[in-house]
């Protein structure tokens, strides 16, 4: 039978996966949002030059312009939310560790007061059953 302790490692070891995959996919967005910031920086600096590359018009580098700063936008938000995510998932994988770390102390705990009782030869509920010695002081 596995214990509490036990099962909170493994739970502790899922949510750092999820953390990581997350960090992933914000490190995915930011690269993105990247991307087309250079992308827009690139379409600014054609349209300020006044010479569209060849079979491009003004226009349609503007549209292209417009359309990536929309989709540079969106990437943004999403990496923001995703952000929030990681934020909120490293919280919850230090919460973890801690209660992890306590259900595991107590689980060592338990096993040396069991290693005691049986190197003593006693168990808590035979103690408690022996019979007490008199009082001395008797009125």
């Amino acid at each position: 039978m596995t214990s509490r302790a036990d099962k909170l490692v493994r739970i502790v070891s899922l949510v750092k996966l999820q953390l990581r995959l997350s960090e992933w996919q914000l490190a995915h967005l930011r690269q993105q949002e990247q991307t087309m910031q250079d992308e827009q920086a690139w379409l600014v600096g054609t349209l300020n030059e006044g010479k569209p590359p060849a079979g491009s018009s003004s226009e349609s580098i503007a549209r292209r312009l417009n359309r990536t700063t929309v989709g540079a936008r969106a990437v943004q938000e999403r990496a923001s939310r995703q952000l929030d995510q990681v934020r909120s998932e490293s919280r919850r994988v230090k919460q973890l560790e801690e209660v992890a770390k306590v259900a595991l102390a107590d689980k060592l705990r338990e096993a040396e007061n069991r290693s005691l009782e049986e190197m003593t030869g006693t168990h808590p509920a035979v103690r408690d059953w022996a019979p007490r010695p008199a009082s001395r002081n008797k009125t």
